[in-house]
């Protein structure tokens, strides 16, 4: 008798025991904790869990032209990234003294740290108008160019194409967009200048405007913008054109034309110009006073390499522009720039500092005077 009723409780432990083995494991699949899942991926991550830092476009099933048939993007109040889940941009990476090799093994954005951290899905979008307000483009492979007339739209974790005048252009009257870990870029000579095409991301709007991690090429100005906060991007491979007038386009990986109200904030990015000067090279940051003075704009802890000069500096009315700790690389020319590293700087301008700028190979970077 008392032998029988071990028997039946050793079995009822085996049972209790294989039972918490299944459970367990059903847990663990529920969870993900064997193998984090491309939606787990958090927005304010350079890397996700379990992947590649910078897949490119996933082969998948091509949907119709129509955008309707894709799926349009929706309003979303969950998948938008917050600014307070956002690390501060420009932390860390820019050494301050000392020569640097390259930009990826000095802790500048390079092709590894940059662009969408999940697989795509293909979107034969076209030329196409986002004109709902919090929109949210996440992990899409987009053939075409988005033009924005809302608030509050990210673009995130994706890729864009082009064979129009930009990748992204926001509106007047509009406000709030962020291009977040996302590449961009167009087919050298299907665009519409010309066979050329002109701005990645193009600020029209009011207010400032978030370009994060973001690898950048093609375009003959890159980044266009009077004010935007513009930070931890690889800009590169811009391929020079020439315009509808037939001359050749003058390219920047950083461009901004003045008369700006806000600040531009350039922190932290990789910005290449690698087109000849007689093939309209200006800068890798170009700050013009074409329509207006040029003020309140910080230069912090870039790699510029490539352009007539690797920096415009404003011109004599430039205020309050702070210019520090940027690397200056001759990887295209001597001199930083064909012509030199640095022009157009107003020492004596109200607001106006530069520090610890050097070379890559450690030398500090001093702006000549101003005639």
């Amino acid at each position: 008798m008392a032998r029988n009723r071990r028997r039946r409780l050793g079995a009822w432990l085996l049972a209790l025991l294989v039972l918490a083995v299944v459970l367990a494991l059903y847990e663990a699949d529920r969870t993900g904790v064997s193998e984090p899942s491309a939606g787990s991926c958090p927005d304010s991550a350079l890397q996700c869990p379990g992947t590649s830092p910078a897949p490119g476009p996933t082969p998948t099933p091509t949907p119709s032209a129509d955008p309707s048939a894709t799926g349009s993007p929706s309003p979303s109040a969950t998948a938008a990234p917050s600014s307070s889940a956002t690390p501060s941009p420009g932390t860390g990476g820019a050494p301050t003294t000392g020569p640097c090799s390259s930009p990826g093994a000095c802790g500048f954005p390079d092709p590894h740290t940059t662009g969408p951290r999940i697989a795509l899905e293909r979107h034969d979008t076209g030329n196409m108008s986002v004109k709902t307000d919090g929109t949210v483009i996440k992990g899409w492979d987009i053939r075409g160019s988005l033009d924005v007339y809302a608030n509050d739209v990210t673009i995130i974790d994706s890729r864009i194409t082009s064979t129009n005048w930009w990748g992204i252009n926001l509106r007047p009257g509009y406000s709030g967009l962020r291009v977040l870990h996302t590449t961009i870029t167009a087919v050298p000579g299907k665009g519409p200048d010309n066979g050329g095409v002109d701005y990645a991301v193009s600020n029209m709007g009011g207010s400032s405007i978030e370009v994060g991690w973001c690898d950048i090429s093609v375009f003959g100005n890159a980044l266009s913008m009077g004010q935007g906060e513009l930070h931890d991007n690889y800009v590169h491979d811009i391929v020079a054109f020439r315009n509808q007038g037939g001359e050749w386009q003058h390219t920047d990986a950083v461009i901004s034309g003045g008369g700006n109200k806000g600040r531009l904030t350039i922190r932290h990015n990789t910005l290449l110009n690698p087109v000849p000067v007689e093939q309209g090279a200006s800068a890798a940051i170009g700050l013009f006073a074409d329509t207006g003075s040029v003020s309140s704009v910080v230069v912090d802890g870039n790699w510029l390499a490539g352009g007539a000069y690797a920096l415009y500096g404003g011109g004599p009315g430039a205020t309050g522009i702070q210019v520090t700790d940027n690397v200056f690389s001759a990887q295209y020319h001597p001199n930083g720039g064909a012509y030199g590293l640095v022009a157009a700087w107003n020492a004596g301008g109200a607001g106006n500092v530069w520090h610890g700028n050097h070379t890559a190979d450690g030398r500090p970077v001093v702006p000549e005077p101003t005639s």
